[in-house]
């Protein structure tokens, strides 16, 4: 498993729509692997594709918060929301692409996501919580929206300033 670079706000490929995955391939099972290493050592709770600067419908996830249990890591490819709750729930998110950024989103607090497994098979199942947040915010990666696109405009101007200003700096330190 090799660690990925995370793609920063603002880069354009992280505003873009992604491909559908046309069959599960050693590549594809090869940039799972590595999102997951990736998105544990950053630390995170799931990383999409794009995020990666890989334009495909494929995302990672793992919302086991408790360090005495076991990881429960989920690769999902070509994943649809077949189902939302009309009951909601505001989390405080932040993105491995937006570093140190937060903000309150108000998203369905369950969802039934259908996707593609490592293995092949259709997987179906229904998420809540923290599981759920995580499953959206993920998809919208896959749509090309970050979170503070749920955002009023002047917090998101805000935000991608210091993103701007954070870039410029990392810049000067390669």
């Amino acid at each position: 498993m090799t660690l990925r670079s995370i793609l920063l706000h603002p880069d354009p490929r992280l505003k873009k729509p992604c491909d559908p995955v046309a069959r599960i391939t050693p590549e594809i099972e090869t940039l799972a692997a590595d999102m997951l290493a990736t998105m544990y050592d950053a630390p995170g709770v799931g990383l999409a594709a794009p995020q990666v600067g890989v334009l495909s419908r494929l995302y990672v996830m793992d919302c086991e918060k408790d360090p005495e249990a076991p990881r429960q890591p989920i690769a999902m490819v070509n994943p649809e929301i077949t189902w939302r709750s009309e009951a909601l729930n505001t989390y405080e998110e932040g993105c491995l692409s937006i570093p140190d950024h937060y903000a309150d989103v108000t998203r369905p607090a369950e969802v039934r996501v259908r996707w593609l497994g490592l293995d092949g098979k259709t997987h179906e199942r229904d998420f809540d919580g923290l599981w759920a947040t995580c499953a959206q915010h993920e998809m919208d990666h896959l749509d090309g929206k970050l979170f503070i696109d749920h955002l009023g405009p002047i917090k998101r101007q805000l935000i991608t300033r210091k993103m701007v200003k954070l870039k410029r700096e990392r810049g000067r330190e390669a």
